[in-house]
């Protein structure tokens, strides 16, 4: 498994280069990105991302001053505003109440109970708490998505049914613990799935075809 995995990730990074994701310019950013990102395409998030730097409040202060009807329309462009500026808020109110309002601080607990915090808000779930670790954190976590489960299926490597957390196994126990191999490797199987590991497959002109 070890071996196939760093075959798949040499093609990957051959065929489509460094991805230098996530594309940000503050690790809060990032975390507002990952709740934003739930159920929409990226291109909606960025919209709703230029929108809170247009208004000067993507920081933690900045969003907690706002009001939540305020909050949902800055970020409507991402679909599902309300919801989702609830969750923003959740997410404020714990790092405020709990760490002062520092990223620094949320950080420093040790993984798995930083994991278990993030999962304990309202709103989070195990695929955001993962970019956030990953992409915001800097912490050795490997993120699943839609994309790396079809990926992941299509190459026999899992079954139908297997969980978030079996299929985050399959990278954590046979690659190194090492921040940027896991970042890029999501960033090159997301890159993957929207180019040729389609919902309706391209298979011939894959970068993996061949492999079993």
């Amino acid at each position: 498994m070890k071996n196939k995995l760093l075959l798949i990730y040499r093609k990957l990074h051959k065929e489509f280069g460094p991805r230098d994701w996530w594309p940000a310019d503050t690790p809060f950013e990032v975390i507002v990105g990952a709740i934003l990102t739930q159920n929409t395409a990226w291109t909606n998030v960025e919209k709703a991302i230029r929108n809170l730097k247009k208004a000067k409040c993507l920081n933690p202060k900045g969003l907690s001053e706002l009001s939540n009807d305020r909050l949902a329309g800055l970020i409507r462009p991402a679909g599902y505003y309300n919801i989702k500026a609830k969750r923003l808020k959740n997410f404020l109110k714990v790092l405020q109440k709990e760490f002062g309002g520092s990223l620094k601080r949320l950080f420093k607990l040790p993984l798995k109970r930083l994991r278990e915090k993030l999962l304990s808000i309202n709103g989070i779930g195990p695929e955001t708490a993962d970019s956030i670790l990953l992409y915001a954190g800097k912490k050795p976590i490997f993120v699943i998505d839609a994309y790396t489960k079809r990926v992941l299926l299509r190459h026999g490597m899992i079954d139908d049914g297997a969980t978030y957390e079996q299929m985050q196994a399959i990278f954590m126990k046979h690659l190194p613990r090492s921040v940027k191999l896991f970042n890029e490797y999501h960033a090159l199987i997301v890159e993957l799935a929207k180019g040729y590991c389609r919902k309706r497959a391209h298979c011939t002109l894959c970068p993996l075809k061949g492999m079993k």
